[in-house]
């Protein structure tokens, strides 16, 4: 068997890996989201409030312990394996030891700041109008500890990665959904919360907001057990902690420098997640601390309607999870058991095993993408109401849901290519485009949504998001192309020709199965379990099916 044979069946083993485990965390979390659904609701203060706080650690995992600082260390750490030691000469062991300290020094010292931020914020806005402000500072203080164990976490995970030991990295937010999932259910049990009853009922919103409560402690803990299923693999690679090794050497220096640019590429990206949270809680109607519904806001004088109903921010949240299921499973696992021989292949004077394993990992996103795109929009209405319309969410809300994940489902493709694409460029060590193709996205984003808030109300944010992310895949891949002399992208065109065939079929297959007499077609939890397995079965076999007949092979197989 070559050497380009076995790289190709261990990047198959490993993506398969990760996306079982992943495949497995995904469905916990359409369990968890579906279960604080049914006793929170879509409408509730809390469970808006908690969905805004619970943005903020996250957004700091994504720019710190899953962005910036790892990104710019796994191609200096994976070289330095191969090497045997650091362009300074320092040892691949002590050079992770250092970069971690140094990651823990700074996610603490940004830990307290911002707490203190917190409350001098949760003092100046106590009495103000709106009931949901307080409560998300509230939340926000309580979980952003979480920042030091999610991000550290994520970084650990990426010496792991290097090594080649993906397991525990995939399986350590499954305990977060598990965790979540106890915590919902014991607490609303205690708590007496069935998921029945007026949403509007003020006892009931008491229960809510102390069951939210309950939630954020426990984030805290999940975060603790996240940090702890990674040891044994890190034992088991080499990997020791070793306070005593300084923090601040000519590695961690460099991988700061390195790391700058990758920071701002994903700070504009998390500005553009946090923007769109920020306007979908700002926009969206609200109460007053009596329960009353604000529906205007005054804007020079003039009396204003909130583009949104209130929920937004909850409907955006579960039709995001949907849409990310099919992402988190496949495309971010191929990106993931990629990126580490991205990083050896980027080194080597000849590119041609960086651009094969490009190919590779762009059409292996496209093969999983395109069809997941066409397959949500048909499965979306089954799905929502199958797995959200119950306890607090009603049925307009599960319409609502609905609209959204239809929307988003388009970019499928986009956002799949986007996680292997990125990382070519970190393995080059350019952060610069990324950097700049973030900003022009933001911007697109922005100027898209906001206009159509006012006509689609909370769809436009997902619109905005289809828009800029389709844009910025495929001038992306075009720039990676002339950026190394060219990928081979010509030989994707036949495979890609064969992979939108399979799904125009897969499309029209489906569309006449909806239109049998014997489809399901009434309101009814059995009934769209039926339909969503019939659709998805049905198109999935088709679509499968026409793969293998045309030989179209993915990771040489």
């Amino acid at each position: 068997m070559s050497e380009a044979e076995t790289s190709s069946k261990s990047l198959h083993r490993s993506a398969r890996l990760i996306g079982g485990l992943t495949l497995l965390s995904r469905v916990l979390g359409l369990v968890r989201e579906g279960v604080a659904a049914h006793f929170l609701g879509a409408q509730s203060i809390a469970a808006n409030a908690f969905a805004i706080a619970f943005l903020v650690p996250n957004l700091f995992r994504k720019l710190l312990g899953e962005g910036a600082l790892s990104q710019a260390f796994i191609p200096l750490y994976a070289q330095a394996v191969r090497r045997g030691q650091t362009e300074n000469g320092d040892t691949p062991e002590h050079f992770a030891a250092g970069s971690v300290k140094l990651l823990a020094t700074l996610l603490i010292a940004l830990t307290i700041l911002g707490e203190i931020i917190l409350a001098g914020l949760m003092l100046a806005y106590r009495g103000g109008e709106r009931a949901d402000v307080l409560l998300m500072l509230q939340f926000t203080a309580i979980m952003l500890p979480y920042v030091v164990l999610v991000c550290g976490g994520a970084f650990l995970s990426a010496i792991l990665q290097v090594h080649k030991r993906f397991g525990a990295p995939a399986f350590a937010p499954v305990l977060l959904n598990v965790v979540h999932i106890v915590v919902v259910f014991g607490g609303a049990w205690w708590l007496g919360l069935r998921g029945h009853g007026d949403p509007n009922d003020p006892h009931i919103n008491a229960l809510q907001t102390r069951l939210a409560f309950w939630l954020a402690g426990a984030v805290l803990f999940a975060g603790g057990l996240q940090v702890m299923v990674l040891m044994p693999a890190l034992r088991a690679a080499g990997f020791r902690f070793r306070l005593s090794l300084p923090a601040w050497t000519p590695d961690t220096k460099k991988m700061l420098r390195l790391s700058l640019p990758v920071a701002m590429g994903a700070a504009v990206l998390q500005i553009s997640v946090a923007l769109d949270k920020g306007i979908s809680a700002g926009l969206m109607q609200g109460k007053t601390t009596s329960g009353q519904v604000i529906t205007h806001f005054d804007l020079a004088g003039h009396s204003i309607r909130y583009p949104m109903e209130a929920g937004a921010v909850v409907h955006l949240n579960l039709a995001q999870l949907l849409y990310q299921f099919p992402l988190g499973i496949f495309a971010i696992a191929i990106a993931t058991a990629i990126y580490p021989s991205l990083s050896t292949a980027a080194i080597a004077e000849d590119r041609s095993e960086f651009r094969k394993v490009v190919r590779q990992g762009v059409l292996a996103t496209l093969w999983e993408g395109i069809p997941a795109s066409v397959g949500l929009i048909l499965v979306a209405e089954p799905a929502v109401r199958l797995l959200f319309q119950h306890g607090y969410i009603t049925a307009h809300d599960a319409t609502l849901i609905t609209r959204d994940t239809m929307v988003y489902a388009g970019g499928i493709w986009a956002y799949s290519m986007l996680q292997v694409i990125n990382r070519a460029y970190y393995a080059l060590h350019d952060a610069k485009t990324p950097l700049y193709a973030s900003i022009i996205n933001i911007v697109a984003n922005v100027v898209v949504e906001v206009p159509l808030l006012w006509y689609f109300g909370e769809a436009a944010m997902a619109i905005g998001t289809l828009v800029s992310f389709s844009i910025q895949a495929i001038v992306m891949l075009w720039m990676l192309d002339r950026r190394v002399g060219g990928l081979g992208l010509s030989e994707l065109v036949w495979p890609t020709v064969k992979i939108l065939l399979a799904t125009v079929v897969m499309l029209f297959v489906c569309i006449v199965v909806r239109a049998l007499p014997i489809y399901p077609s009434t309101d009814d939890r059995t009934l769209w379990l039926a339909q969503l397995v019939l659709i998805s079965g049905m198109g999935g076999l088709t679509y499968l099916g026409l793969c293998r007949i045309m030989g179209l092979r993915t990771f040489g197989r």
